[in-house]
């Protein structure tokens, strides 16, 4: 099922989110419901708060990046694979130099800008199952996860701009809140009028 990505501005996505159990409700409708949310928008990566659940739950799937002319054939068969579940992440490490991506955001729609991040990440997290993993990832698959993380943390890409940036971008910001936009998916504004 398809469900409503919640629009900047939204407080869920101020919260940090909670660890969740095996025993959270319909937990896998719910993660099914988030690949059917992410595809539908054609966006790479979703977290809970995106969906308004302020939880420590979110899913990335790198394949739409694997068609990029600027990647070598072992990159782009890494990000056409790479699909997983990350439930109660936490990043252990931040490693390499950092480097510029344009980052956008489904609860962003219409606005990109160079965000930078370390090129390396170790992760600890549980899989749907709830089986614990540390791995490491790094490149555009450290990237994704860094910015989903970054929203079960309360974070939100823009955070992470100068002041210049953010002085440009605060209109573009306030229509969002207000719902004066058009996505091409279903969306939840928080200041809409007659909401």
């Amino acid at each position: 099922m398809i469900l409503p990505i919640v629009g900047y501005g939204d407080p869920v996505l101020r919260k940090v989110g909670m660890e969740i159990s095996p025993e959270y409700p319909n937990l896998k409708e719910l993660i099914a419901n988030m690949y059917d949310t992410m595809d539908n928008a054609y966006g790479v990566g979703l977290a809970a708060p995106q969906i308004g659940l302020a939880i420590r739950l979110f899913i990335v799937d790198t394949e739409p990046f694997s068609e990029s002319d600027d990647l070598n054939e072992l990159e782009k068969e890494q990000l056409k694979s790479f699909k997983k579940t990350f439930i109660n992440a936490k990043i252990l490490k931040e490693e390499g130099e950092e480097w510029g991506f344009n980052e956008g955001c489904l609860s962003i729609p219409d606005v990109r800008e160079d965000v930078y991040r370390k090129g390396q990440i170790t992760i600890e997290y549980c899989e749907e199952d709830f089986v614990k993993k540390t791995e490491v990832f790094d490149g555009l698959i450290a990237r994704v996860i860094q910015h989903e993380y970054d929203h079960i943390e309360g974070i939100l890409f823009t955070d992470k701009l100068s002041t210049l940036k953010k002085t440009l971008i605060k209109k573009r910001l306030q229509n969002i809140m207000e719902g004066k936009i058009r996505a091409d998916y279903k969306m939840k504004f928080f200041n809409k009028k007659g909401r």
